[in-house]
């Protein structure tokens, strides 16, 4: 006969309803713990896809994600001459955060190297990579646009031809793809007035100068727009992204490139470590502090249920000692039903999960080796908790079923 199972079924109801507190509770474990792993694929997912071995940025940064990064364009065909080169990649990464139908619109941009880099490796669910070099963007899902809806960024318009999931950045907002000339023209826009007050300024600054009283000329060139002085050089972008050749090794064409004084070098794995300890490095660890914190309320809970369960029946253990019942059958009942609680509270927590953890506005990602870990730990909870009821159920004493 198990008397843990006989006493659950005398009072089903409590046993439920306990199941169900403790299942919520462990589920937003699951959550919290679902939560940190989503935060780290988010960090990392663009790091991890974008098919780069090798960042080069700007000098003396950690950019483009960690630190704000700027390098002249044409960087970009320096660094494909460099041996065990296969591929080199302009990349723009900024954010911005406009109204599109009454509504606020956040965007990271990232703006991608056509015609070599179309955007094939995204994760598109819905249309298709860019088509041309001009007025076409893919969004991810979690922007809120969708396909064909088109969007008015700085002067110019823009189509959504695809739409991607989880292409997020590590504080969940969805990432924008473009093409690096449009970025590059969404990056410096500025309102018409600014243009002109700016245009106005030059030819007042160039009479200030020794240059511009020696030299007419310059005056009038200084009025006009900036891509006709060749003084200034083209908008800047953010990285060089490196595909190394397969016998290459990407160390020594990192060295290579490292030798340059004006731009710095960052391996894939380099990137990975600065967004994980930089980046997000608070953020873990304030959900590990709030998980841990968690397990231990936990442990409270089923333990005082425990110990509560076992005050209800002391006149039950004490007439089971009187009639002569080992105390080993009675410590046992108590520990199974704190094990009976915690598997059953397990189970709901995950079944419940199944159905809300999905819809939290982050992402949550249920790791299977998380799982084994929460639940040795449940384990572990329940034999501690199961302590406090197993003492006051060995200190029961036969002569308390007639008080």
């Amino acid at each position: 006969m198990n008397l843990a199972v006989k006493d659950i079924r005398h009072s089903l109801g409590r046993f439920l309803l306990t199941t169900v507190g403790v299942g919520l509770l462990l589920m937003v474990v699951m959550g919290m713990r679902g939560v940190l792993r989503g935060v780290e694929e988010d960090a990392t997912f663009i790091v991890d896809n974008v098919g780069a071995d090798l960042w080069v940025v700007q000098g003396e940064t950690r950019g483009p994600f960690a630190e704000l990064s700027k390098i002249p364009a044409n960087l970009r065909d320096r660094v494909a001459m460099v041996p065990g080169v296969k591929t080199a990649r302009q990349c723009v990464f900024f954010t911005i955060q406009r109204q599109h139908q009454q509504r606020d619109l956040r965007i990271n941009v990232f703006g991608i190297d056509w015609p070599t880099d179309k955007g094939e490796w995204l994760p598109i669910i819905a249309g298709r990579p860019l088509g041309q070099n001009h007025f076409e963007m893919i969004a991810d899902r979690v922007i809120g646009l969708t396909l064909d809806e088109r969007v008015r960024l700085g002067k110019d318009v823009y189509t959504v031809v695809g739409i991607t999931k989880g292409m997020v950045t590590q504080a969940g907002d969805g990432l924008g793809f473009f093409t690096v000339t449009d970025a590059q023209a969404i990056q410096a826009d500025v309102p018409g007035e600014a243009v002109r007050l700016e245009r106005a300024s030059r030819p007042a600054r160039a009479r200030a100068n020794d240059i511009g009283r020696t030299q007419p000329q310059i005056l009038e060139r200084a009025a006009g727009p900036v891509s006709e002085i060749p003084a200034l050089g083209p908008a800047l972008i953010s990285a060089v992204m490196i595909q190394t050749e397969s016998d290459a090794d990407a160390a020594t064409v990192a060295s290579a490139i490292s030798s340059w004084p004006d731009v710095a070098v960052l391996s894939r794995e380099d990137q990975r470590q600065l967004m994980l300890t930089g980046v997000v490095d608070r953020q873990r660890r304030q959900i590990r502090m709030i998980t841990t914190l968690l397990m231990f309320v936990a442990a409270v809970v089923l333990t005082l249920i425990v110990y509560t369960l076992t005050l209800d029946r002391i006149s039950a253990i004490a007439l089971m000692k009187l009639i002569g019942a080992p105390n080993r059958v009675i410590l046992g009942m108590v520990l199974e039903q704190a094990f009976l609680i915690g598997a059953a509270g397990y189970a709901m927590g995950y079944l419940l999960g199944q159905f809300i953890l999905p819809h939290f506005p982050r992402r949550v990602l249920l790791q299977e080796a998380d799982m084994l870990q929460l639940a040795v730990i449940v384990t572990g909870i329940c034999l501690l908790g199961s302590v406090l009821g197993i003492w006051r159920a060995a200190r029961v004493s036969p002569n308390e079923v007639l008080s």
